[in-house]
């Protein structure tokens, strides 16, 4: 199913652990026979979704501007030793300003391969993502109102930085596509940090830890938890925990207070949960 299929891609910030074993291949339905399945067809065909990413876009737009005419006393990335629980972050000083994004289903939508592994009744295949993060530019679009944002955000002086999970093997190419899809230049070491850049991983906390070496970055955003720390994304960690923990009051003053999260219905880590984590007890019913 591809709802499972790119937990472990380009730029979706869980890590393998969490991932559930690749599907075997089905055998290739018939695009005129058979519909995408319906997380697609919501988050990449929908005027909801659309609506609803553009709101986002502009929130950040909005937010950006206003945190900068009062230059804040500390950055929007964890420092290394917090913790949710006793948030402390990275100062600012007087480092120049960034947004740190992640780019797939944040920056763009990666239509290639959805459509080629939903077509192909097929589950992640990571030669396939590869030669993606390789060839894809020109085929994955800018989300709605993305480049817009972008567009206000350097004007304002703000750099603009990508934190994707991205191979940094396939640096040009994914330079490359974020250039074709209208977003504007990515340097990979300065304003576009892969996986493989350090020893952590597809932990992103490492790569936030450089960029607010340097920068006074005022907002993240992306369509995973692990976008904001890999505290969410700890190994094992209970649903019931991780709900807490991304919905406790320390997290709930970030959220479109500098974190911001784009919807993304078609992969994540919450593929996991089982009934009991979905619907509590409390919740069951039966007609009669």
């Amino acid at each position: 199913m591809v709802l499972t299929a790119l937990l472990l891609a380009g730029c979706a910030s869980a890590p393998a652990e969490v991932a559930t074993a690749p599907a075997p291949p089905t055998a290739p339905m018939s695009a005129e026979a058979a519909k995408p399945p319906v997380a697609l067809q919501y988050l990449y065909g929908s005027a909801e979704a659309a609506i609803a990413v553009r709101a986002t876009n502009a929130r950040i737009a909005d937010y950006a501007l206003r945190r900068i005419r009062e230059r804040p006393k500390d950055s929007v990335v964890l420092a290394p030793s917090a913790s949710m629980s006793a948030p402390l972050f990275e100062p600012c000083g007087n480092k120049p300003f960034a947004a740190v994004f992640d780019a797939d289903e944040t920056l763009i939508w990666n239509l290639g391969p959805m459509r080629y592994f939903a077509e192909q009744g097929s589950s992640y295949d990571p030669k396939i993502w590869d030669q993606w993060e390789q060839t894809g530019a020109g085929k994955a679009v800018a989300m709605p109102g993305t480049a817009d944002m972008l567009a206000r955000l350097r004007a304002a002086g703000i750099t603009v930085i990508a934190n994707t999970n991205r191979s940094a093997a396939n640096a040009k190419g994914s330079e490359d596509t974020l250039r074709a899809a209208g977003l504007g230049e990515f340097k990979h070491g300065e304003t576009l940090f892969l996986m493989g850049d350090d020893a952590t991983g597809s932990s992103k906390d490492g790569r936030r830890a450089t960029i607010a070496s340097k920068y006074c970055v005022i907002l993240m955003a992306g369509d995973q938890l692990g976008d904001f720390s890999q505290q969410f994304n700890v190994k094992d960690l209970p649903a019931a925990q991780r709900m807490a923990l991304a919905t406790s009051a320390a997290a709930n003053a970030l959220w479109d207070q500098g974190w911001f999260l784009f919807p993304n219905p078609v992969y994540g880590p919450w593929e996991k949960l089982g009934w009991d984590d979905v619907f509590p007890a409390a919740s069951n019913w039966t007609p009669e």
